[in-house]
């Protein structure tokens, strides 16, 4: 099972008068990682998967510890835990690039493919199923073994 790797800058406006960044700047965060990972299948080979429209149904997010202002980036990777016949379930982490085991966030989105031209969700595509299962962790294993793929492993990664 691959992981999906993002490096995610922090900005200065994303910290609170606490001078942490903010529990509603997380949701942008997964937002940038949930499209970096997502829109992978679509470009360069003319792919209309995931580029139809999608909409988060739910997300649920568990702050672990608070994150301040500094010049690197956090890493945030991303992995499947669900794929239904009309929705997906992502889940994250955002972690210290150098110390994994430094965990800021947990946190799943519920997504819905959405066709918006018809106003309504649809279904997965087979195109798009097949990309997802490369990232598919439904937890039922004993977790990820050493030397699974990923798009991007920092030094000393840790799989969870």
């Amino acid at each position: 099972m691959a992981r999906h790797i993002y490096r995610c800058p922090l900005r200065w406006s994303d910290m609170d008068a606490f001078g942490h960044v903010n529990n509603v700047v997380f949701l942008r965060y997964l937002e940038e990682a949930r499209i970096d990972f997502m829109f992978r299948l679509a470009p360069g080979d003319g792919s209309p998967s995931f580029s139809g429209g999608s909409v988060v149904a739910r997300h649920e997010i568990d702050y672990v510890r608070p994150l301040v202002h500094r010049h690197e980036p956090v890493v945030i990777e991303s992995w499947v835990t669900r794929i239904a016949a009309a929705s997906l379930t992502i889940a994250y982490e955002v972690k210290e690039a150098d110390d994994p085991a430094q965990v800021y966030v947990r946190a799943s989105t519920v997504v819905v493919p959405y066709n918006l031209a018809e106003g309504r969700p649809r279904r997965i595509s087979a195109e798009e199923k097949s990309f997802l299962q490369k990232y598919l962790d439904d937890g039922a294993g004993s977790g990820a073994a050493a030397g699974d793929a990923r798009d991007e492993k920092p030094e000393g990664a840790l799989v969870a």
